[in-house]
């Protein structure tokens, strides 16, 4: 059976707006504005091609970006855009380093191209070219080929010199274009900017985290059994499984590193959640991370039985995953690691506990963390820890 998985509430909340005055309005427009510095420039397709396969100019980096990939359809049909010259959306990228340039928005059409070119899908589903249906590139006839090797698509490029302001960091401002920028009309979220804008290790580690088998088979997302990273976006039932859709599951691995650090508790959990994201860490680091949720993730799922994290079934009996207890108990358990042979002694009157407790409907909004403020993280972590360690 499929389980559901309760995120809590919301990332961030909006405070009521204080009314400002013509001379502070001004004030602050001066201290915090920033500059942004673009180009535009065009490329042509197979240019575009050789630039992605090289990875020394422009990094597609499908594995931090939305997961939701165009099928063959899709692609052909944006393929056919330019074969009939119909005006496509610009791609948005940001200059990582002097040169390189990392996709901003446009990654599902860029990787149209680049995987057409290189041959590696046919043309199909295609509503106006239709005799086309089933021809590869290499197969083209000259004439399409001519039509392809002219068309272009427009970049636009924000570059290294865009000035920040005060209290405004770069990364600020390309989160700033990320959030007012739609990918195939749908807006990215959170987690999907963090992504795209963190590609270091730490997003690696949180990557690699969510494909281990317990994580998938606790969150009932499709396990990664196909031959390599390229084919785990194809899988059609995890395509399906929102969690994954929506890159959750890198949130929920994220939630427990940005909460086992008492300090970082904070502010909203947008806030706490991005200010982690955004740590440099080196690759043996990243290992000892890796470990360290291996180890208490696979301890709480022995402990529940194989069930961890679940709230009392609803009124249709559907299973239920909470996400704030989920990260209560990964972080709870982390506090109380040194006392685990107890805690597992204790087995059966810690899940007694546990289920009277979400039994309670007094006490069980504590641990599905609705508001996700900082005193509530607390809350619920400080309980979870009573609950493991029998108080």
């Amino acid at each position: 059976m499929a389980v559901e998985v309760d995120m809590g509430g919301p990332e961030d909340s909006v405070a009521a707006a204080t009314p400002s005055t013509p001379s502070n309005a001004d004030e602050f427009f001066a201290k915090n504005t920033f500059r942004m510095v673009y180009q535009t420039n065009n490329f042509f397709l197979p240019q575009l091609q050789k630039l992605i396969d090289s990875g020394e100019v422009i990094n597609l980096r499908p594995e931090y970006q939305r997961r939701l990939r165009w099928d063959t359809s899709r692609k052909s049909q944006f393929i056919e855009s330019l074969l009939l010259n119909v005006p496509v959306p610009p791609v948005f990228f940001y200059e990582s380093d002097a040169a390189r340039y990392e996709v901003m928005d446009g990654q599902q059409r860029l990787n149209a191209v680049r995987e057409f070119i290189s041959g590696e899908f046919a043309l199909s589903g295609l509503p106006i070219l239709t005799p086309l249906n089933g021809l590869r590139y290499s197969s083209c006839p000259p004439r399409i080929k001519r039509t392809l090797e002219r068309a272009s698509i427009a970049a636009i490029v924000l570059l290294l010199e865009s000035e920040a302001a005060e209290h405004v960091s770069l990364t600020d401002i390309r989160r700033f274009i990320f959030d007012r920028l739609n990918t195939g009309g749908m807006k990215l979220n959170s987690q999907e900017i963090r992504n795209a804008l963190n590609p270091g290790v730490l997003n690696k580690v949180v990557i690699d985290i969510t494909r281990l088998d317990v994580f998938t088979t606790v969150f009932d997302i499709p396990p990664y059994v196909e031959a390599g990273p390229n084919e785990y976006y194809e899988h059609p039932d995890r395509q399906k499984n929102k969690l994954y859709g929506s890159m959750g599951d890198c949130q929920l691995v994220l939630r427990y590193f940005a909460l086992r650090d008492e300090k970082n508790i904070r502010g909203s959990m947008k806030s706490m959640l991005d200010r982690t994201m955004e740590t440099k860490i080196s690759e043996d680091v990243g290992e000892k991370w890796k470990q360290n949720y291996e180890e208490r993730f696979t301890f709480l799922y022995e402990l529940f039985d194989h069930r961890p994290f679940r709230l009392p079934s609803d009124e249709r009996g559907k299973d239920r995953i909470s996400a704030a207890m989920y990260d209560a108990s990964m972080v709870a358990i982390d506090r109380c690691w040194k006392q685990r042979s107890r805690i597992k002694t204790d087995k059966g009157k810690i899940q007694k506990q546990l289920t009277e407790v979400t039994g309670d409907p007094g006490v069980l909004p504590i641990l599905t963390g609705q508001q996700n403020t900082a005193n509530g993280i607390r809350e619920r972590i400080e309980l979870m820890q009573q609950i493991l360690m029998s108080r």
